[in-house]
């Protein structure tokens, strides 16, 4: 198959990418390289800087494609907050942007990676898909947003749509920005460095850590699998960790002496996050293979940043 990704230099973009040109499929990557790297990248992926709004643009890396993954987007929260009218023109303008591309050329089916971040404080745990979403930042706005318009647009001309709300995805490679960086990395970061892990909060809040290569898995089934239009599918582990707990665990792997701070007045988000993967189970054939112990160690390993003196 010929597939299309925008944001391909990214954290998932790029292990999406190459684990679909190993597999022998044709792969085109769009990216702005605002913050992704194109180094990332398999030598077989067909790379293209580029932003997602630039129709002409779009139109050329469309043709012949079979299905495009749409994971351009900006994805801090916090930023969001501060900018929510780029978080706007970036992740919806964007979204829109690209339908309108497929229709224009053709092409029949798009996976739309979404967030878990959209649900937002909910009463009952695990998240169903069926739960009424309650966003809490512009960010999680945007990717409502978002899914909203891939599947009316896609029901209006005809082109199959699947977004996949994935939740804390993790794993050898993500990024780390020096204001706001992702949880896990962060701690890995200060453990390995025996630093400080400041934890927002209590750390009782709950969180549904995924590692890579299962989210990928999900990624990759929702390509080709029937009966899926227009559905919306969580992709998570089916677990929920509590921050503290999270914490813990990097320090007992790193064998860290780093001091565990709890900051009370920092806002930790909602209080709990977990995924109810049945619907995922049964569209997707989709079942998490790696623990978060597991996940932690693989990391660890795997990526340089986090070599053990």
């Amino acid at each position: 198959m010929n597939f299309l990704i925008t944001g391909a230099a990214g954290f998932l973009g790029a292990a999406l990418a190459n684990n679909l040109v190993r597999d022998g499929q044709q792969v085109r990557g769009l990216d702005d390289l605002s913050t992704g790297d194109p180094q990332a990248l398999d030598k077989s992926v067909h790379f293209t800087r580029g932003d997602v709004n630039d129709r002409p643009k779009l139109w050329t890396l469309l043709q012949n494609v079979d299905c495009v993954y749409h994971l351009a987007a900006r994805v801090s929260v916090p930023e969001s907050i501060l900018y929510p009218r780029e978080y706007n023109a970036v992740n919806v303008g964007g979204t829109v942007s690209l339908m309108e591309a497929m229709r224009d050329v053709g092409v029949r089916r798009v996976v739309f990676i979404s967030s878990g971040a959209i649900y937002g404080k909910q009463a009952r745990q695990p998240l169903k898909e069926k739960n009424r979403p309650s966003p809490d930042s512009p960010y999680a706005v945007s990717k409502l947003s978002s899914e909203s318009y891939v599947r009316t647009i896609g029901e209006l001309w005809g082109i199959e749509t699947v977004s996949l709300r994935v939740f804390n995805a993790y794993g050898p490679g993500q990024n780390l920005p020096p204001s706001h960086p992702p949880v896990i990395p962060n701690f890995i970061r200060q453990a390995v460095r025996n630093g400080s892990i400041v934890v927002h909060g209590g750390g009782d809040q709950t969180r549904d850590y995924i590692y890579l290569d299962d989210a990928i898995q999900a990624m990759v089934a929702a390509a080709t699998a029937p009966s899926i239009d227009g559905q919306v599918i969580n992709v998570g582990s089916g677990t929920e960790t509590s921050v503290r707990d999270l914490a813990q665990m990097i320090m007992t792997l790193t064998d860290s002496s780093a001091e565990l701070i709890f900051n009370p007045r920092a806002s930790s988000g909602v209080d709990r996050m977990c995924a109810d993967l049945s619907l995922a189970c049964e569209k997707l054939d989709f079942e998490p293979k790696i623990s978060l112990e597991d996940g932690l160690q693989r990391t660890i390993q795997q990526d340089d940043r986090f070599a053990l003196p």
